[in-house]
């Protein structure tokens, strides 16, 4: 009986050394759950670039949008376990989502963190042809012309709608917000003269900004960035103290193994300390986190502060899907 215990239980010990040696034996599929050209999907393919090398098997970028990006987290949360669907998310799908939505899934406790990413702020951003050439003047602009100035965002919840409602409640002007299924059809159609303005990121817009083709007014934040040098903070342009940043991070379903989770987060790490892929990131306006930040304990705490901080702002200004 002690000889056929003791097989068993090399037995056990080896199926789990096995399973850790055999992940992942096939390609690994991230989730972005916003549509083509946003920050979340340009993020989401520089890092299945970073992190391929380090897994050892092809990575897949699988766009899958809906109500704000919450389609797409669901999908991830109810999928098996097994680290091959990952979901790269982001503030507006992982945070703000879960006070917009009556979600079937408990953001904190149905998915696994994995890994934080980076983070950005917003632009404040104008078709070129907008009859203002500064903050100061698109204020006065918005609140002379209450509910005709138009906003487009990534969706109901998402960080370019919240932190324009924000932005509508901060200066008193009523305006018109106009939900895409990505940052990227809304850049498309403020290009095209159909909307107004958006709260956008140097990841989706910056080019179109160096260009020419559209307006910067602001970033929203406290010191200028170093791939947009020429577009004021908030401070400087005249709207002191307002601010707003999100972030972008790595989740898997709940129940995933934690020696899955600890090698995605390898991947992760090795791939944000890559200069190729750093200075992808870089360039596209993300400000990375510091080395405390790395481990998926940390990302799961900053994703429980950020919950608590945001969502009873969120409630008080009454954002709430179909509204």
């Amino acid at each position: 009986m002690k000889k056929l215990l003791a097989a068993v239980a090399l037995s056990a010990i080896g199926a789990v050394a096995a399973h850790a040696q055999a992940y992942p034996n096939r390609p690994v599929t991230i989730i972005v759950p916003l549509a083509p050209g946003g920050s979340t999907d340009t993020i989401g393919r520089i890092m299945a670039e970073g992190i391929r090398p380090h897994l050892g098997q092809p990575v897949i970028v699988e766009n899958s949008p809906g109500a704000g990006g919450s389609t797409g987290v669901i999908r991830v949360a109810r999928s098996t376990p097994d680290g091959y669907t990952v979901q790269i998310g982001q503030w507006g799908t992982n945070v703000a989502s879960g006070a917009v939505y009556k979600l079937p899934i408990d953001l904190l406790t149905d998915l696994e963190p994995v890994a934080l990413i980076a983070t950005q702020p917003s632009m404040i951003i104008a078709r070129k042809d907008f009859p203002a050439n500064s903050l100061k003047e698109f204020i006065a602009y918005a609140k002379a012309n209450p509910g005709k100035v138009s906003s487009g965002n990534a969706g109901i919840g998402s960080p370019g709608h919240v932190s324009g409602v924000f932005f509508q409640n901060t200066i008193g002007a009523q305006m018109i917000f106009v939900p895409y299924r990505s940052a990227g059809p809304a850049v498309q159609d403020l290009l095209a003269g159909n909307i107004d303005f958006m709260m956008d990121t140097a990841a989706t817009s910056g080019g179109h900004v160096r260009s020419g083709t559209l307006k910067a007014f602001a970033m929203t934040a406290d010191k200028r960035s170093p791939v947009m040098p020429d577009v004021p903070t908030t401070d400087e342009a005249g709207l002191p103290g307002f601010r707003f940043y999100f972030w972008h991070a790595f989740w898997v379903p709940k129940g995933t193994p934690k020696d899955i989770i600890a090698k995605l987060n390898d991947a992760t790490t090795k791939a944000l300390a890559d200069p190729v892929i750093r200075k992808r990131l870089l360039d596209s306006g993300q400000e990375l986190f510091g080395p405390e930040m790395s481990p998926p304990e940390a990302l799961g705490k900053f994703q429980k502060a950020e919950i608590e901080k945001w969502w009873p702002v969120i409630n008080a200004a009454g954002i709430k899907a179909g509204q």
